[in-house]
């Protein structure tokens, strides 16, 4: 499909006003240019346009609210000076599998002081000698490089590093086991409530029972004891 086509089946009816990402992957650029957009999309912050043939960006749109460009797996060998011109406030670039084949085929970045993430992996220049090195003395505003910072952290799926926070909270599982635990020293202390309340339940029975038994003794004995009538006194005659 080429790429007019699928960027006016994307906006499915809205204007490109309203649009804030806009991904047109695997479809066709009859010349290997951008086709099909405009400085109409004021609003658009991601694009990709992975595998559509690109060999040039020299038709890029101005787009100010640009951020993230996906242009991967494509044939683009320089020209970057555009992305300065029209995506100024770029902050992600994915320029993987491409034909960048010299450093100073990137030196146009260096003009995007808002960039932070960069990947070239599978360009010819990421086998040079001291590639990452050499790519983060000459765009210093860079944070990560292929996914890793220079310090080989890799980025989180947003970008940024992980925060210490997150570091020494541990595993998930602890604050679990540590319930768990909890739970389990609970149900534990009820045990031995409810059978103590048992034990004592069980003795206070007995100790009626004998009670019982005592009331019952007494009573057959004053039955067994013999009564003695007591005299009738006559009538006198």
């Amino acid at each position: 499909m080429e790429m007019k086509k699928r960027i006016s089946l994307e906006l499915r009816n809205r204007s490109p006003t309203e649009v804030g990402e806009l991904v047109v992957d695997n479809c066709r650029s009859s010349d290997g240019e951008v086709e099909g957009l405009s400085e109409e999309f004021t609003e658009l912050e991601v694009l990709s346009m992975v595998n559509v043939g690109l060999s040039s960006l020299s038709k890029m749109p101005l787009l100010p609210k640009l951020q993230k460009l996906e242009v991967s797996e494509n044939s683009i060998a320089g020209g970057l000076n555009t992305l300065v011109e029209k995506c100024p406030g770029l902050t992600h670039l994915n320029l993987s599998s491409n034909k960048l084949k010299e450093l100073s085929s990137l030196e146009p970045l260096q003009s995007l002081k808002a960039l932070k993430s960069l990947d070239l992996y599978g360009c010819d220049v990421s086998s040079l000698d001291d590639y990452r090195e050499r790519v983060f003395q000459l765009l210093p505003q860079l944070t990560y490089l292929d996914g890793f910072d220079q310090e080989d952290n890799e980025a989180s799926d947003n970008g940024e590093a992980p925060s210490v926070t997150e570091e020494e909270a541990g595993p998930p599982g602890d604050d679990e086991e540590e319930d768990d635990e909890e739970q389990g020293s609970e149900g534990e202390e009820e045990e031995v409530g409810l059978s103590y309340l048992m034990k004592d339940g069980i003795q206070d029975e007995d100790d009626d029972g004998d009670y019982v038994e005592e009331e019952e003794d007494e009573e057959d004995e004053d039955d067994g004891g013999e009564s003695v009538p007591l005299p009738q006194m006559g009538r006198p005659s």
